[in-house]
């Protein structure tokens, strides 16, 4: 019978038509954890529709996070995030558990929200959103969708959070003479409003605001961008960029634009900001003075986000 869902809706699910057949896994992976299991749990008998129907090969077995791994025979088998507190060990023998059970014929659900572990374990994989199936197909494509729209909707995240306030950390370290005080530190994306999350590969800007307390002949404001873990990606300022700020004569203040193409591969950062003279008398210097996130729909090592292109020759 494998597993067969007909128009089934309850309270996390709408108008869920789609089959597993025997001998087959099925990942599942969405945004709503609460939609995840409520397939699961349709298909093993835990819970009942409240629109459709259900058809599935008995016995069912349905585990959740906390439950022990039972791989047992059985004819349709559920894994609600049921991996996600395993180690290694563990989940060696539980692929190997179900690839016995998927040879003896039975349906399998798995849910998780590791791409990494549905990719090793799945002949298909559905993407639930809003309680519908967005896509469903090889786990490598699904996958690859899932984490364009995961990245869109992390960086409209960032977009929302940042419009209400992008304020400076309070454990940054500050020192400096006082004649000048960075009022604010901001990094805008590419439709020029602050964003505390950038697309790799999106245009970006980030702005330094100083309001100078004193006179200042020829000040110089720069900016040094780390990872969470405080190596050095990149740093420029004024002066390299060409760019004369002064004379600033006291009580004016001056917004610093730098802008550039985001290459940095998805992680999290953080942003140093000063303001000194050209011999490296600090105004003021701001250390991780905000922090960061950079989204991408795949994976890359390092902080350098090179987009190569592979082929063999």
């Amino acid at each position: 019978m494998a597993i067969e869902f007909r128009d089934v809706s309850d309270a996390a699910v709408r108008n869920l038509t789609a089959g597993v057949p025997d001998g087959v896994i099925v990942g599942l992976i969405g945004d709503d954890p609460a939609a995840l299991s409520a397939v699961g749990r349709l298909a093993t008998g835990v819970d009942f529709p409240t629109g459709g129907e259900v058809l599935s090969s008995e016995p069912r077995r349905y585990l959740g996070p906390l439950d022990a791994l039972q791989l047992a025979p059985a004819g349709t088998v559920v894994l609600d995030q049921t991996l996600a507190r395993q180690g290694a060990v563990v989940r060696a023998r539980a692929r190997e558990g179900l690839e016995r059970l998927r040879r003896a014929g039975a349906s399998i659900l798995i849910a998780s929200q590791e791409p990494e572990l549905l990719t090793g374990l799945c002949d298909e994989v559905w993407w639930i959103d809003a309680g519908r199936i967005a896509a469903r197909g090889a786990a490598a494509e699904v996958l690859e969708a899932y984490a364009r729209h995961a990245a869109t909707r992390i960086r409209e995240w960032g977009a929302a959070v940042a419009a209400q306030s992008q304020p400076l950390l309070a454990l940054s370290l500050r020192r400096g003479d006082g004649r000048a005080e960075i009022v604010a530190v901001e990094t805008l994306g590419a439709s020029g409003q602050p964003t505390s999350v950038w697309q790799s590969g999106e245009p970006a800007a980030i702005c330094i605001t100083v309001r100078f307390a004193e006179a200042v002949d020829n000040p110089v404001v720069g900016i040094m961008i780390r990872t969470r873990v405080g190596f050095e990606v990149y740093g420029t300022n004024t002066e390299l960029e060409k760019l004369a700020l002064g004379p600033v004569p006291a009580g004016e203040t001056r917004r610093v634009r730098f802008d550039f193409a985001c290459h940095l591969c998805p992680q999290d950062y953080t942003l140093t900001a000063a303001s000194h003279d050209p011999d490296g008398v600090w105004h003021d210097w701001m250390e991780d003075a905000v922090a960061f996130t950079v989204a991408d729909s795949r994976y890359t090592a390092g902080v350098a986000n090179l987009r190569a292109r592979a082929s063999v020759e």
